[in-house]
């Protein structure tokens, strides 16, 4: 290698160590206005190829006893435990254990529903199933008043009529995931909780991850909070809920770090073989992009396009929202503990940030 050769590679590394510096530089200073004028709490995560390449913790995760976020913070995923609920759903499809195309009671005779019979676990998992969700027309009572026993809340909550053909209208629900819940208690014979450890979070050592009952008490932990609209921004909790009832589609807390495990264990085929992967990601145009456990579509980020997965979660001010671009193999997670922000919206300014100079 000549001298010119080795200046020029040494220039070149150099060049890229600033890029990426300067990125990062520019993200910060995006989040950190975010917080500052916008009043974003909780964390930013931006990795490539698995390894953190931005990561921040603002605000407070505690009002009360004014606990700052940190490394240490746990953070309520809330519908991004859909997910994981469709991974298991997956492990047991490559096992041969259940058929997308399959109706609920094929696996579950025992479910009253009239979609019992017409519906499949692939309308479960793209929230197509025909039912009329009374469990999200009823959502105060069926989640803030009570903790129901799964069963009862299934026969109360997702055995409601018909209203669509199976498969053809799109209409978001917990009661879907819910029933997939109990469709892999059913096949394992154990608690959907006791599966999620054994078959993800202990496999990939999530060991801030886990399901969630309303009595129990978890070491830094985050509370949620809502705001008035007033100058300065005075801030409140939320109403009582009992997060058990969620079950399958949304009891979870995590953090990012650990999200970012589960990210990568997915995207590079650890969980499930490299086909299951591409059919999970495959969208579903005419119900609004949906794939399984994700959304799956083309974005334009910036001047560039990418085909993005993303998941969003959300809860009585609690907010997650986790991205992947799986052609770049880059990761974005977001989380936060208030409504000031749109994170919908902030995402794809951090992302089109991150990627300015790829994007030009």
């Amino acid at each position: 290698m000549t001298k010119r050769t080795i200046l020029f590679f040494f220039f070149l590394i150099s060049w890229l160590n600033l890029t990426t510096y300067g990125q990062k530089t520019q993200v910060d200073a995006l989040v950190k206005n975010y917080y500052a004028k916008k009043h974003f709490n909780g964390s930013v995560l931006i990795a490539r190829n698995g390894k953190i390449d931005y990561l921040a913790y603002l605000g407070l995760a505690n009002r009360s006893d004014s606990i700052k976020y940190s490394a240490k913070s746990k953070f309520h995923i809330f519908s991004v435990t859909k997910t994981f609920t469709a991974v298991l759903i997956m492990q047991l499809y490559e096992a041969g254990k259940i058929h997308l195309d399959s109706s609920i009671a094929t696996y579950y005779p025992d479910y009253k529903g009239e979609v019992a019979r017409k519906a499949t676990i692939r309308n479960l998992l793209t929230y197509s199933s025909g039912r009329a969700n009374e469990d999200m027309q009823s959502i105060a009572e069926a989640y803030n008043t009570t903790v129901w026993p799964l069963d009862s809340f299934i026969t109360r909550y997702c055995s409601d009529r018909l209203v669509t053909t199976p498969g053809t209208m799109f209409r978001y629900n917990n009661g879907d995931f819910i029933l997939l819940g109990k469709i892999i208690e059913h096949l394992y014979g154990e608690p959907y909780p006791d599966i999620l450890r054994k078959k993800i979070l202990i496999p990939l050592k999530m060991h801030n991850t886990n399901y969630l009952r309303h009595e129990d008490i978890i070491a830094h932990l985050d509370q949620a909070y809502f705001h008035h609209d007033t100058i300065p921004l005075t801030f409140y909790r939320p109403t009582n809920y009992y997060i058990d009832n969620y079950f399958s589609a949304g009891a979870m807390y995590s953090t990012p770090t650990d999200l970012l495990l589960f990210d990568q264990a997915l995207f590079t085929y650890k969980l499930l073989k490299k086909e299951t992967v591409q059919l999970m990601l495959t969208s579903y145009p005419h119900l609004g992009d949906v794939a399984l456990g994700f959304w799956v579509y083309p974005k334009k980020i910036g001047h560039k396009k990418y085909r993005v997965a993303e998941r969003q979660g959300y809860g009585y001010g609690h907010h997650s929202n986790w991205v992947h671009l799986p052609d770049e193999q880059l990761t974005l997670i977001l989380f936060s503990n208030t409504n000031t922000v749109d994170l919908n919206q902030m995402r794809w300014e951090v992302l089109a940030t991150y990627l300015k100079d790829e994007t030009k």
